[in-house]
C-alpha cells in the first residue's frame, strides 16, 4: 500500500495551493481519507476528512471555510484545496486512510503518505 502526497511548496500569505494524494495497493473505495499536518515541535493535527463515498466531509475549526477536501475515486486520489493561506499554516502535510469514520486522532489511521512541505511566507 502506498499513499503518495504531492503539491506542496512555497506560497505568500493569502495565496493558495492544491495538495494531491494518490493511493495504490488498496481498495480505495473501502477507505475514508483525511489530511493532517505537523509543524516543527507540534503534534500532528487533524485538518479534514472525507468519506469513501464522497458523501460526508468534516473539517477542523482551524481550516473550515479556507480548505476543501475532495476525492476522485476513479483516480484513487484525494485532494486538499487550500485558500487564504497564513504563515501559521506552514507545516508538513500528510494524507491518511482508514476504514473507520470519523477518526480525528492520528492513531485511527491505517496508512499514511510521506508528507509534503507547505511554507507560507508573510
Amino acid at each position: 500500500v502506498q499513499l503518495q502526497a504531492y503539491g506542496g511548496g512555497f506560497v505568500q500569505d493569502g495565496g493558495s495551493l492544491r495538495l494531491s494524494c494518490a493511493a495504490s495497493g488498496l481498495t480505495f473505495t473501502t477507505y475514508h481519507t483525511a489530511w493532517f499536518r505537523q509543524a516543527p515541535g507540534k503534534e500532528r493535527e487533524f485538518l479534514a476528512a472525507i468519506s469513501w463515498d464522497i458523501d460526508i466531509t468534516f473539517y477542523a475549526d482551524s481550516v473550515k471555510g479556507r480548505f476543501t477536501i475532495s476525492r476522485d475515486n476513479a483516480k484513487n486520489t484525494v485532494y486538499l484545496q487550500m485558500n487564504s493561506l497564513k504563515p501559521e499554516d506552514t507545516a508538513v502535510y500528510y494524507c491518511a486512510a482508514t476504514t473507520k469514520w470519523l477518526m480525528r486522532g492520528p492513531g485511527g489511521y491505517d496508512y499514511w503518505g510521506q508528507g509534503t512541505q507547505v511554507t507560507v511566507s508573510s
